[in-house]
């Protein structure tokens, strides 16, 4: 209620500054008052003003920043004090990511048992993708482990490991028992049937988990270090589900043997059946292939449109929710100070002289949006310096380094943000080394990361796909079909969620979350990458039964219905276990485990039954016997290599 200059609020001011120097990992604090009163550091209102917590150089900043939210963060002697900085901010993401990651496992987990048990039909076959997903999990925080020996690792990489190995453990497990009790139906032994599920659905298995894990590599083009950890975790889970689906699980199934089917919850014959619902949807839209691909190709590209007004960015306070005690202080900044303190634009330079020092400071401070700039030499204002707060920066050179602040009054990790950057960066200088940082070059670097390597990974992913598909189906039209409806798939994904977050919709669904016009890029980039890699998994288990039909001399048309209802079911109920699973992370009060949940639960939903039961028939029964065309080379080349058994 005081103003910042009045006496009391000065001796509060000490005495803050004096409890918070003496915090561990605390090295220096400076603020309004000890720097002779900035007009930038106190509010525009004149009733607050900024404190500056140094830490020490080997402070662990997450235990820092926790103790002093827990102890400042409050009314200190009738002052209202409010705690924030990337170091706070980081801190509250993270731990709010881990809780909420935690309570939406522990909401998702029973849900998907349940939902196991009527997937699979029985309690001990219900039990088996566990199996798969124990084995992934496991040899993957081994390789993360491996990983953390030598690189830094994202610990959320944890979280992808249990959702994917999960994930696949169900795809694998139900494609595996699925083949079996149908095998087993047809009156073979035990043994023969596990030996013919394991050369059909144990080579589609094969084939699925090459293409994901190549698909996952993908992430590994870009900088970032937790996208590279999401890389080496999705690669890893892929090859250790793979192993326990066609390793461990046959050996199971071997032991078990009609055991598998024991203590069912469904009534009837749990072996698939060649006729049923799938059967009837294929032939129904084969019948009618050109209105059916008119009206859903309207429907994608309608969705698909929005993604052309997407916008992205990088998250900073915002993702949090609104009455988020750092959100809430992010605010305040915005609202009531000038500049953006907190956040200052870094630069280091190496052995200017005193001239260059001060050309650089000056033309420094004079760029748009540039409110002040602090040196050694003390502090520079639209090109005019002030010497006199030079010992408040002293500690600003040191071995042959000066550092350098610029102070600006927009939103560091913002388009604006970005081009302040990019000007910074054009200063003209005789300064050999001059290096920029700070948040706002953070920001600008992690995007041209992204944007930079995004045509690269897209190309591998692209070109990676279609060579795994011709080597699984020997067709060349197959794969470039694969390809394209992935693509259309994808960019429906990408314009719904930019139709969510970035023009704030669906609150009701899943929750509240702050609208800045701007989408996460990197959450972006693992949602399609992974929405990319889980929809491939269909597509094979889809294409390994409808080719295995066709090579038997059945025809087209009924290659697919047949095809498609042997594996209907097991797509369509995996996506949406998989879909709850991930669903769940939508929960989270953090806006960009909003976005990954929701977007990923949606392509795989999307894939598993617009494109997988519409799509995929309609085209195939317009291409016909094209859909089996390749090269008489390439026909070859496949058959030489055994490829096609």
């Amino acid at each position: 209620k005081n103003l910042a200059d009045d006496a009391d609020s000065v001796k509060i001011g000490q005495s803050l500054r004096k409890s918070i120097s003496a915090e561990a990992g605390v090295k220096r604090v400076t603020s309004y008052y000890t720097l002779q009163s900035p007009a930038s550091l106190r509010s525009i209102d004149g009733k607050a003003v900024y404190f500056f917590a140094y830490f020490d150089k080997d402070a662990k900043s997450n235990e820092v920043a926790k103790n002093l939210i827990e102890k400042y963060d409050g009314y200190f002697h009738g002052a209202r004090g409010h705690v924030l900085g990337w170091a706070a901010t980081g801190y509250t993401i993270n731990s709010s990511i881990s809780s909420d990651l935690a309570r939406a496992e522990s909401v998702a987990v029973p849900i998907v048992i349940v939902l196991l048990l009527f997937v699979f039909g029985s309690l001990v076959s219900s039990g088996l993708p566990f199996l798969v997903a124990a084995i992934a999990a496991l040899g993957s925080f081994f390789i993360i482990w491996l990983a953390t020996q030598t690189a830094d690792t994202s610990v959320f990489a944890i979280n992808l490991i249990t959702g994917l190995a999960l994930g696949l453990g169900i795809d694998y497990a139900l494609l595996i028992v699925n083949r079996f009790r149908e095998e087993r139906a047809t009156g073979k032994s035990v043994e023969d049937s596990v030996y013919t599920t394991v050369v059909t659905a144990g080579r589609t298995v094969f084939f699925s988990a090459l293409t994901v894990a190549v698909v996952m590599l993908a992430l590994s083009f870009f900088p970032q270090y937790f996208l590279r950890t999401f890389a080496i975790a999705g690669v890893s889970v892929v090859g250790f589900a793979m192993l326990g689906a066609i390793l461990a699980l046959p050996a199971a199934l071997n032991l078990l043997g009609d055991r598998v089917n024991k203590f069912k919850v469904l009534k009837g014959d749990l072996s698939p059946k060649d006729t049923g619902v799938w059967e009837k949807i294929s032939r129904s839209v084969m019948r009618r292939p050109l209105p059916i691909l008119f009206i859903v190709l309207v429907l994608l590209g309608g969705l698909t449109s929005l993604a052309g007004k997407a916008s992205f960015g990088q998250v900073d306070d915002r993702i949090l929710p609104k009455d988020n005690s750092v959100a809430v202080a992010s605010d305040i900044i915005r609202d009531r100070f000038s500049g953006r303190e907190g956040a200052p634009i870094e630069v280091l330079l190496r052995n200017p002289s005193q001239n260059q020092l001060i050309a650089y400071t000056n033309k420094l401070s004079q760029l748009d949006h540039i409110i002040r700039v602090q040196s050694p030499m003390g502090i520079t204002q639209s090109g005019n310096l002030d010497t006199g707060y030079a010992p408040y920066f002293a500690s600003y050179r040191a071995d042959g380094f000066v550092r350098v602040q610029a102070i600006g009054d927009v939103e560091p990790r913002s388009t604006d943000g970005f081009n302040l950057v990019q000007e910074v960066r054009k200063i003209e200088t005789p300064i050999a080394y001059v290096k920029v940082g700070g948040s706002a070059a953070t920001y600008t670097d992690s995007l041209l990361g992204i944007s930079n390597n995004l045509a690269k990974a897209l190309g591998w992913l692209m070109l990676a796909t279609l060579i795994l598909l011709f080597l699984f189906t020997g067709s060349v039209i197959l794969p470039i079909k694969a390809v394209i409806l992935n693509a259309l798939s994808l960019g429906a994904t990408v314009g719904f969620l930019t139709w969510v977050f970035q023009f704030g919709n669906l609150h009701w669904l899943v929750g509240p979350f702050q609208v800045t016009g701007t989408m996460d890029s990197s959450s972006m980039v693992l949602v399609i990458v992974m929405a990319f890699g889980l929809s491939m998994d269909y597509e094979l288990f889809l294409l390994s039964r409808i080719k295995e039909e066709h090579d038997k001399g059945r025809s087209t048309i009924d290659s697919v219905s047949f095809g498609l209802q042997h594996s209907g079911r097991i797509i369509t109920t995996a996506a949406g276990v998989l879909a709850v699973s991930f669903f769940a992370f939508a929960t989270s009060g953090v806006s960009i485990m909003k976005l990954l949940g929701l977007g990923v639960a949606f392509a795989i939903l999307l894939d598993a039954t617009i494109v997988r039961a519409l799509l995929v028939p309609a085209l195939m029964r317009l291409f016909g016997d094209l859909n089996w065309w390749a090269p008489k080379w390439l026909k070859w080349l496949y058959d030489k290599a055994g490829l096609a058994h």
